[in-house]
């Protein structure tokens, strides 16, 4: 089945409308707050409905069995989840789920899991990840997946994706 992945993500750690207001409809909003345990399911729901309206896709972070159950249109696996307990779920071939890596290993890992699309960061922000342009392509050049760019990624350094062979990017800052 055709699926439609979008070629923009944005994270959010709060159920708030306001930050989602300066994005198009072809963005994807992934909900990901590791600061609380707590999940407000109603938040979750209203944020849903708002955002279907608007046509946005929403994605749960690291919680698949949850984004099945409230009906949203997928998930995040970041990169420190390496479980394959979802691939046992019964799930829709319109559901989306995506999973950030690091490097190669990383790589192989979100390709067990069955993922539709590869964060690969980190590309500007310099962390202990960062990759660089150069490595960002060598390394993006091992799967078949779609890549999506990750990190430190804002409207100053955006026409520098045009280098790369980058299916779409993600980010916080570029949204703000």
């Amino acid at each position: 089945m055709h699926y439609w992945l979008p070629k923009k993500y944005y994270f959010i750690n709060e159920l708030d409308t306001n930050t989602i207001k300066k994005c198009d409809n072809n963005t994807a909003i992934i909900y990901r707050n590791y600061n609380s345990e707590i999940i407000d399911i109603l938040k979750i729901l209203n944020l849903k409905n708002y955002l279907k309206k608007r046509k946005n896709k929403f994605l749960l972070s690291n919680n698949i069995k949850l984004a099945l159950k409230l009906g949203l249109d997928g998930a995040y696996i970041p990169s420190f989840n390496k479980d394959l307990k979802h691939l046992s779920y019964s799930i829709n071939s319109k559901f989306l789920i995506v999973g950030s890596a690091h490097n190669l290993k990383e790589i192989r890992i979100k390709e067990l899991q069955k993922v539709k699309a590869i964060f690969l960061s980190s590309l500007f922000k310099k962390n202990k990840n960062f990759l660089d342009l150069n490595k960002f392509r060598n390394i993006s050049n091992y799967t078949e997946n779609k890549i999506i760019a990750l990190g430190g990624i804002s409207k100053k350094n955006i026409k520098k994706l045009k280098l790369l062979d980058a299916y779409g990017f993600a980010g916080i800052s570029y949204f703000e």
